[in-house]
């Protein structure tokens, strides 16, 4: 960047200025015969005047302060004309607020001035602007190899021969630089700078003017349109003070890392949906063994699982976290939402689990669930035992299976459930013979099924909710969204359908258990 000092050096003028105001830096030049042109000026020209205006003490006083005022870079009074010399009142104004003027003899024009000022200006401009564009498409190549996001950081740092680093929403700082990393009180003051300019809801740049890291930092935010809004990139130069090459890699670079944020967050997303066909169709006992484990081989569970499931009002991104959590604790995984064949209104929250020896599965889920409680309201968790891959459907039903058995009873539910609170549900698990649970079901649901077509199912949703709210109407109609009496006319149909009598306990039991027995042959 061009320097008073340099400026007045290569036109050979004396100056007699001290060290910092020579230091001071230059964007441009502007002649102006005005008694104020700040009013068109936004800062660091240097003026040049012949001051056929400044006639009077008073005005020479107020023309110096207004341009120190509107940060000025400096004041060049041509001599010659109507001063012979820099006035007195103009050169004490100038020394007590320490701005620099200097004469330009009647020989030089002012146009000569301008054109070094200019040449220099645009020239750097222009190699910031090249080397702007180099270090784009050194980023845009790390993108197109599918280095990672790791080194797109890295390579920003490396570009501004110091340190960048990378903040989300809540102020996490999610990478170590190599070298040029700010300290602890420094991260926490520009965390502040960050929050504080956040509350503000604004998208320009943060660059502390004021206390230990003025001048030193920028932090761009990351273009929300690609990815979660509240995140940054903040940049340290080596040179200790942010340039204007600095201010152009910085916005590159936050760029180019919204691309990778969008680049990743699609890949998630294809894997996501993946796991969740893959799930579905391993669910459905619609694979063979071979083919089953086929479609599972790209996740690398190994040869033995465990089966974890959760309810409770799960948001969109829980499969996300819950993806990340395993991977970050070391176990291969498939994370997936899936439907709860025992409740039309809640999805669960799938995760099936490579375990590599032996390992409790309660104490495996249990922290699992503790690391998403604060996400998930009312969330309810269950396992499976140990398993063979291959029997990650059986897996699915004894964790699903011990979540439904302990949400009935007084008792508060236990924080994991699994085979130890499965109940009844047992004896259904334990009939490996599918035709044997099938001739069951078929015997008390096939007269619902195949009474109407297109009623049947809601018949059979009807006497699902009756019996699980316990008989009680109110509830059980206010979970089917119909009114009560409208529950009473199906739960009658039912019984005439049925021969069975749902004031009766055992004829209740006989159902339930009928309808969970069609849920394991799905």
């Amino acid at each position: 960047m061009l320097t008073l000092g340099e400026l007045l050096d290569q036109l050979g003028l004396e100056s007699g200025f001290a060290d910092e105001q020579r230091d001071r830096t230059i964007r441009a030049a502007h002649t102006s015969e005005l008694l104020d042109p700040t009013p068109w000026l936004s800062g660091g020209e240097v003026v040049l005047t012949t001051g056929i205006n400044l006639l009077t003490e008073d005005a020479q006083r107020r023309f110096i302060a207004n341009l120190d005022e509107h940060r000025l870079a400096a004041c060049g009074l041509g001599i010659g004309f109507d001063h012979h010399s820099i006035p007195a009142a103009m050169r004490a104004e100038a020394q007590s607020r320490r701005f620099p003027v200097f004469e330009v003899p009647y020989e030089m024009p002012f146009i000569a001035i301008t054109e070094v000022v200019f040449k220099i200006v645009v020239g750097e401009r222009a190699m910031v602007l090249e080397r702007g564009v180099a270090v784009h498409e050194l980023l845009e190549d790390i993108v197109l190899r599918d280095r990672g996001l790791d080194a797109v950081i890295e390579a920003i740092g490396e570009a501004i021969s110091g340190a960048a680093y990378l903040i989300d929403a809540t102020g996490t700082v999610s990478n170590r630089p190599k070298r040029g990393r700010l300290s602890g009180a420094d991260l926490a003051a520009l965390r502040a700078a960050i929050s504080a300019h956040g509350a503000a809801d604004s998208i320009a740049p943060v660059l502390p003017n004021q206390g230990p890291l003025a001048g030193r930092v920028i932090a761009v935010p990351i273009p929300g349109a690609l990815t979660n809004s509240g995140s940054w990139l903040a940049v340290i130069p080596g040179s200790g003070q942010v340039g204007e090459l600095d201010r152009l890699i910085a916005r590159h670079g936050a760029a180019v890392v919204a691309l990778e944020y969008g680049r990743e967050r699609a890949i998630r997303e294809t894997e996501r949906r993946l796991a969740g066909d893959v799930l579905a169709d391993a669910l459905g006992g619609r694979l063979d063994p071979d083919e089953l484990q086929g479609r599972l081989r790209p996740f690398n569970l190994g040869s033995e699982i465990v089966v974890a499931v959760f309810t409770g009002r799960v948001a969109t991104g829980a499969e996300a976290t819950l993806a990340e959590i395993l991977t970050a604790r070391g176990y291969p995984n498939l994370v997936a939402l899936t439907t709860n064949p025992g409740s039309s209104a809640q999805p669960l929250l799938c995760a099936v689990i490579g375990t590599a020896g032996a390992v409790d599965p309660v104490a495996l889920v249990g922290p699992l669930r503790d690391a998403l409680a604060d996400s998930v309201p009312a969330l309810r968790a269950a396992a499976s035992r140990v398993v063979a891959l291959t029997s990650i459907r059986r897996a699915f039903h004894e964790a699903r299976c011990a979540l439904e058995a302990t949400s009935f009873g007084d008792e508060p539910p236990p924080q994991v459930a699994s085979h130890r609170d499965l109940g009844a549900f047992t004896l259904l698990l334990a009939l490996q013979d599918e035709e044997a649970l099938r001739a069951y079901s078929d015997g008390l649901l096939a007269a619902i099924l195949t009474s109407d077509d297109d009623y049947g199912p809601e018949l059979l949703r009807s006497v699902e909710a009756f019996i699980e709210e316990n008989g009680h109407w109110e509830r059980a109609a206010k979970r089917l969204y119909c009114h009560r009496h409208t529950l009473r006319y199906r739960i009658r149909k039912v019984e005439e359908l049925t021969g069975r009598d749902l004031g009766n306990a055992r004829d209740r039991i006989e159902l339930w258990m009928a309808i969970r027995a069609r849920e394991l042959l799905r």
